[in-house]
């Protein structure tokens, strides 16, 4: 198993349904795969084909939210630009998320479970 966090949440991603600035999504989208590359390792020896994806966000507060707004495609999208996975499919990717809270150290952790192919 792998297991790697990121010190910062993705933003929502209602900030970006029906907005038509594409500039923006591309530049968080690309500051997320810089991110994810620089925090995934070790990597393993080549792309995992198969696997389950945990993705846990921990809030800096309790806000009420919703878990189709953090869908993970940004990270999944990082994850396979990283190299780690070698498609982020619903053939390939079996995804789970969780939202949590910790006020002192909001942050994105992604555990990564090889499976069986």
């Amino acid at each position: 198993m792998y297991k790697y966090t990121i010190p910062q949440i993705p933003p929502s991603n209602n900030r970006f349904i029906g907005r038509t600035n594409y500039r923006e999504y591309q530049r968080i989208k690309k500051e997320w795969e810089r991110l994810i590359a620089l925090v995934c390792r070790p990597k393993p020896d080549k792309p995992i084909e198969k696997a389950v994806v945990k993705i846990t966000y921990y809030f800096p507060d309790r806000r009420r939210r919703d878990p189709d707004n953090y869908s993970g495609k940004i990270v999944l999208d990082g994850l396979v630009k990283a190299g780690i996975l070698m498609d982020d499919s619903f053939f390939n990717i079996q995804l789970l998320l969780e939202g949590d809270w910790d006020k002192d150290r909001p942050r994105t952790v992604m555990e990564i479970r090889e499976e069986r192919k």
